[in-house]
């Protein structure tokens, strides 16, 4: 399973999040403490927002502690709004496309988990998809899927609904598919304004998601496990939380309730 982390606040340099921390992003890429495996070097990436819409996206296959120019980078850009990834693969090619963060113009998206069975129900997921938004994909992973999947479930109109219909579509599929619904997911995603995240599982086993402000600063960080090290100065998100981050520093928690159907017509949600 993967680890990463998300920014919302001042400005401050990708570095304070990515490699400064003695429990930092770096450091967990190599040495994780609430992962299913401690290690995660199948390559990095972190997607940072500027004064244009659309991020600045750098990735690589590198392991984030091998690569200099991740942390040249991070010493010397500062952003608002960023988000981070350390990927410990669970199935598909170490390859640029592959890791996280995704970027489609404004929206930023990366996560943790994986759907269940993928491989069988990948074509039956990727049929739900428009040819526009088809043309979207780079990568071959469940992760990009379910960001394109939210992508044409409206996620520029209603982030939460969009969510909802993308794990609704995984569970139909599944039992369309006969294989039991299993999909975990913690997931953070932006588009430059606010901050979302979502912590959810089919089971009981929802990966592990945290919340704190970083440092004395006004900014708010999400990220999979503590920066510091210790759980005691974070807010443990429950599972099945869909939160929001607001631009003035305001962290709203929902319920994620049960997912709804999914629309049988897409349009009906861009409409």
């Amino acid at each position: 399973m993967c680890r990463w982390a998300a920014y919302l606040g001042p400005e401050t340099y990708l570095e304070d999040v990515i490699s400064s921390p003695c429990h930092s992003l770096v450091a967990q890429s190599h040495d994780a403490h609430e992962a299913k495996t401690r290690t995660n070097g199948d390559g990095f990436g972190v997607a940072w927002y500027g004064h244009r819409d659309e991020p600045g996206l750098y990735r690589d296959i590198l392991p984030a502690w091998s690569d200099q120019n991740l942390g040249s980078l991070a010493r010397q850009i500062r952003s608002r709004l960023f988000l981070a990834h350390v990927r410990a693969s669970t199935g598909g090619l170490t390859s640029r496309s592959n890791c996280h963060p995704f970027v489609s113009g404004r929206w930023s998206f990366m996560h943790n988990g994986q759907i269940g069975h993928f491989d069988r129900l990948r074509r039956g997921l990727e049929s739900h998809l428009s040819d526009e938004v088809y043309a979207r994909k780079h990568g071959a992973t469940d992760s990009e899927l379910i960001f394109l999947l939210m992508l044409e479930f409206g996620l520029d109109s209603d982030p939460m609904l969009a969510m909802k219909r993308m794990v609704a579509t995984v569970v139909e599929e599944a039992v369309r598919g006969g294989v039991p619904p299993f999909l975990r997911l913690t997931a953070a995603f932006s588009d430059g304004n606010q901050l979302y995240a979502i912590r959810y599982a089919t089971d009981a086993f929802a990966p592990t998601l945290y919340t704190a402000t970083l440092g004395g600063s006004s900014g708010v960080c999400v990220v999979s496990e503590p920066l510091d090290g210790e759980a005691a100065n974070w807010m443990a998100v429950p599972a099945n939380s869909f939160v929001t981050v607001s631009r003035q520093g305001r962290i709203a928690i929902e319920i994620f309730e049960e997912p709804i159907s999914r629309p049988q017509d897409a349009e009906s949600i861009r409409a």
